[in-house]
């Protein structure tokens, strides 16, 4: 069956296998999470659940989803995300899901936003050559160069590799995993490292490449 829950990056820090080998590991508090929606094919389309992690003040909340939350009978959350599922037959609405939906062993995806890195060239932000710094290069030894654009097309395709905004990307890091959890304090230790800042908001699914 798959699995999935939302969680916040706690920070990274490092364990010991049973080898007295050192693990690097993130540190992710995962849940408690509300089931807050049920999704099936004949009145969506597909199959997946809505959970809600976090709580938040009622005034904080707009009013359409004071209404979504009120339907469902559970307190508001302060993030929402939807989970595709192979079977929601065993959730029901205002089911608690915890840490515990995991286990050591299990390979895992987590997708998170990764750290903004402001503004940036097109050599950082898309790994670009620079130039030559020989005989007539000149000052733009780390431009773009040239856009093609001439007559026509008259402008700039999009998906051009340009300057602009680095980080704050949606990133998916795949088959993670698993080595600890703690159900009692809703603790996940995952080896390695997951995208985004501390404190971030991240979600975790079952791997498809486990």
């Amino acid at each position: 069956m798959q699995k999935g829950i939302i969680g916040k990056k706690l920070g990274m820090t490092q364990l010991f296998d049973e080898h007295g080998k050192v693990v690097p590991v993130t540190v992710i508090e995962a849940g408690p999470c509300t089931v807050v929606q049920k999704k099936t094919v004949e009145s969506d389309g597909y199959v997946a659940v809505q959970l809600g992690y976090g709580d938040v003040s009622a005034k904080r909340v707009s009013k359409p989803a004071a209404g979504h939350f009120a339907k469902a009978n559970v307190a508001p959350k302060k993030t929402l995300r939807e989970f595709r599922l192979e079977s929601i037959d065993a959730m029901n609405i205002g089911d608690i899901l915890k840490a515990d939906v995991f286990a050591a062993g299990d390979h895992i995806d987590v997708v998170g936003t990764s750290k903004g890195k402001g503004y940036a060239g097109t050599i950082k932000r898309w790994n670009g050559h620079r130039l030559r710094e020989s005989h007539g290069t000149g000052p733009v030894a780390r431009h773009a160069g040239s856009m093609g654009s001439c007559s026509t097309p008259s402008r700039v395709f999009k998906g051009k590799k340009l300057p602009g905004h680095m980080g704050c990307e949606r990133v998916t890091i795949q088959n993670l995993i698993v080595v600890k959890v703690d159900a009692e304090n809703n603790l996940i230790a995952v080896k390695g490292a997951v995208p985004g800042p501390k404190g971030s908001v991240v979600c975790i699914s079952d791997s498809v490449k486990a």
